[in-house]
């Protein structure tokens, strides 16, 4: 008797070993990808930075004031022209503990240059290498501020910015971006969707309730 003719088919099993190549392919491309989305980036390393929250922390007192802010947001500036300087002389005065985030939530209103993330980092790269200015500097940001909807200030003017902050140091983090994915990460991690936000002693307050009343009346 004749053997029986074989009826595999090849071009199918072909086919399918290819699929399944490319499926496992895509799969692995979908698991960088998400991986790349939630990686925090590089993590500034300082004795005032807060390796747990990402703050930058001045002053020692025993009540907490944390404010979230985006160098591009108007409201944000209008804030530090209310609060900053009285902030800023209480965590002095070992009267509160100062913790600033920068966050990124106004990219989109900065012709594409990513000014929120950027200044973010630049604020970071100070604190990282040259802390002692780091408050000299996020004044900077704020005197400087450029308008919403605006191209913002350039890397170059930004290391120039803290240059004259006494933050030299900081020149070649600032022109590597090297905080800009950490500073995404923060304004992911803590859930800001709006600037500023502020919390004392770990409760965020509603600004628009009137709370702010409760961080005035640390401020005396």
């Amino acid at each position: 008797m004749a053997a029986a003719k074989s009826n595999t088919n090849w071009f199918a099993i072909g086919i399918s070993i290819a699929v399944v190549v490319v499926l496992v392919a895509l799969g692995g491309l979908v698991v960088f990808l998400n991986n790349q989305a939630n990686d925090p980036g590089t993590a500034p390393q300082s004795a005032i930075i807060n390796d747990e929250t990402g703050a930058i922390v001045f002053g020692d007192g025993e009540d907490t004031v944390d404010t979230y802010v985006d160098f591009m947001c108007p409201i944000c500036g209008d804030f530090e022209k209310s609060y900053g300087e009285q902030l800023q002389t209480a965590a002095a005065n070992g009267d509160i503990t100062l913790n600033i985030h920068p966050v990124s939530i106004l990219n989109r209103a900065s012709q594409n240059t990513e000014f929120s993330t950027r200044a973010g980092s630049a604020m970071y790269c100070v604190a990282a290498e040259a802390p002692d200015a780091a408050l000299d500097f996020f004044n900077a940001l704020f005197a400087n501020q450029p308008e919403e909807n605006s191209a913002g200030i350039s890397d170059e003017d930004l290391a120039t910015l803290a240059e004259q902050a006494g933050a030299g140091a900081a020149a070649d983090c600032i022109a590597d971006g090297t905080y800009m994915d950490f500073v995404d990460s923060q304004t992911k991690a803590h859930d800001i969707a709006g600037t500023p936000t502020v919390e004392v002693n770990g409760k965020r307050l509603d600004l628009q309730a009137g709370e702010i009343t409760e961080m005035e009346k640390l401020l005396g």
